[in-house]
């Protein structure tokens, strides 16, 4: 997948930060190892998985060491398999031993998150709905675990408060209707932001269709009500369903025919993959 500049200027930024919360003044354990000693460090995967997070790996032994060199057999997004080596890591001994967890902290974090992305997305194959996910994402790491929702196959919502409007029940409350609340975001929004509105009822999608909302959320409704409300909004709007969305049910709600269906548990409950850097003999 490319890399946008701005996520290129992330990596380096969380990067340098997890490196600090780990070397802190310097690592103690790897000054019993000569400076001039090289080695050469090899990442096996014990489990299968998708493959994610290799420009952060990379980055955490340049950081160490400009002069490193990783010589990677996959790359992001591809599956791998449980013994599959995915990259050798060659660098002065004391290098690979400081930045190898902060390395393998990425890359396991984010295959993890690219890795169930990929089950949902392949859960929902041919219903046309799309994977999206959230804002519930692991602090400090927003672009690193939306970038992996990417690479796992899935789409992203909006990155913050900053680039989209979603209308909740308490603003709604504070609005005073539905009708009054979009009327004023679509007064204050930028051209190049989207509104969306979150509907608890039919009756509340009713009111959402009328007032020409374009992308409503239908929170924590049946699948019946999904399916009912698919059928009233016959195109005008973009739906999306939310809550409740596990593996064993995300099919049932792509068939209802809602457009995307939004997961939390893709970023937020992440399970980091089984990963290991071995030292191996030049």
């Amino acid at each position: 997948m490319q890399i946008s500049e701005q996520l290129r200027v992330e990596i380096q930024r969380s990067v340098a930060a997890s490196l600090a919360e780990d070397v802190g003044t310097g690592d103690l354990t790897a000054r019993l190892i000569s400076g001039k000693v090289d080695a050469r460090g090899r990442v096996i995967t014990r489990e299968g998985a998708i493959l994610c997070g290799t420009a952060w790996f990379d980055a955490a032994f340049a950081a160490m060491e400009p002069s490193c060199t990783v010589l990677w057999h996959a790359t992001d997004g591809e599956p791998i398999e449980p013994g599959q080596v995915l990259c050798d890591v060659i660098a002065s001994a004391r290098a690979l031993l400081t930045a190898e967890r902060t390395a393998l902290n990425f890359l396991q974090l984010l295959s993890g998150t690219a890795t169930v992305t990929r089950s949902y997305v392949e859960a929902v194959a041919g219903t046309g709905a799309k994977i999206v996910d959230t804002r519930k994402t692991l602090p400090g790491l927003r672009l690193a675990q939306k970038y992996a929702v990417l690479t796992g196959g899935g789409v992203n919502h909006r990155m913050g408060l900053y680039d989209g409007i979603l209308v909740k029940e308490n603003h709604i409350i504070a609005s005073g209707s539905i009708a009054q609340v979009i009327e004023d975001a679509r007064r204050i929004a930028p051209s190049n932001v989207f509104i969306e509105i979150e509907v608890e009822s039919l009756a509340q999608l009713t009111e959402a269709l009328d007032a020409g909302a374009g992308m409503i959320l239908l929170d924590n409704m049946s699948l019946d009500e999904m399916a009912e409300a698919v059928r009233m909004t016959d195109g005008r709007a973009e739906l999306e369903a939310s809550g409740g969305v596990n593996l064993e049910r995300v099919r049932a709600i792509a068939e209802t025919g809602v457009d995307r269906i939004s997961i939390g548990a893709l970023t937020k409950d992440v399970r980091a993959i089984d990963l290991s850097l071995r030292h191996i003999e030049e």
